[in-house]
């Protein structure tokens, strides 16, 4: 898959993107969470709770549920058969502590591999999640191409039935992306079930490959869709699950600097903070 620049005077209709309304609400939550910290420590919201609520407002809003759509897909759990179910409690119990970046470190004695693992299911999750919010805006229609803004278009290739990068529709690409990861997690040989399996020598690439991807989406959703989040009341949750996302790539270094170029003044205000 490549990253291929253009430039265009429109960006077919789609709703501008302002990285300015965007760092308003990134401030308005961080003073709303200073303020809760301030007031009572015990109003911080769990963010694993806010997760397995937004979903279930998602499906009630949206009908997800009863429809056949092959971009929204049922919630995966973390490997079973490794040290997954304690690393995703102990992602849920460091989330609910609100401290991002303490979240995102490796704990000690773990394994790294473990750990990229069971983070890469939750962070797919959360996408998979978001994404399911636009499905009805975000269309073949609304978007014909790929694209994150007026410099940046994604074509897809898998380099297994699909060699050759290919343009496609924004939610056709969303599509492909969930269905190739969803290949890769439930192949055992990448992502291990057993306990005590080792991990291929290639995993830290086929992690590094689709945290790139993923982080296409949020680029997608941020250029052409930031508007409709807002309308649905849901940007300080895609702020929270991008800061979320942005911190665990930085700390393990998942995502070249020049991949985040769309999206690089937010991540850099992010960083920052």
């Amino acid at each position: 898959m490549f990253i291929i620049p253009f430039v265009s005077s429109s960006i077919f209709g789609r709703e501008p993107f302002s990285f300015s309304l965007c760092f308003f609400f990134l401030l308005k939550e961080r003073e709303r969470e200073r303020g809760l910290k301030k007031e009572n420590r015990n109003l911080r919201p769990r963010l694993g709770h806010l997760k397995s609520q937004l979903l279930s407002k998602i499906m009630s809003l949206f009908g997800l549920g009863s429809r056949n759509q092959k971009t929204f897909r049922p919630k995966k759990s973390a490997p079973s058969g490794s040290k997954g179910a304690q690393l995703q409690k102990h992602i849920d119990a460091t989330l609910g502590s609100g401290n991002l970046r303490e979240a995102v470190r490796l704990p000690p004695g773990e394994d790294l591999n473990e750990w990229l693992a069971v983070n890469t299911v939750d962070f797919f999750n959360q996408v998979n999640i978001l994404y399911g919010t636009l499905t009805e805006f975000c269309t073949a229609s609304t978007c014909p191409t790929m694209t994150a803004g007026p410099k940046y278009e994604y074509r897809w290739a898998d380099g297994v039935t699909i060699k050759k990068p290919i343009e496609v529709s924004a939610p056709k690409y969303v599509e492909y992306l969930m269905d190739w990861i969803e290949t890769q997690l439930d192949n055992e040989s990448i992502f291990p079930q057993k306990l005590g399996a080792p991990f291929p020598n290639n995993f830290l690439d086929v992690a590094k490959t689709i945290f790139k991807r993923l982080f296409r989406v949020y680029a997608h959703i941020y250029h052409s869709h930031f508007e409709k989040i807002v309308s649905l009341k849901e940007e300080a949750h895609l702020n929270t699950c991008f800061k979320h996302f942005v911190l665990f790539t930085w700390e393990f270094h998942l995502i070249d600097k020049g991949e985040l170029a769309p999206l690089y003044e937010l991540v850099e205000s992010i960083l920052q903070l």
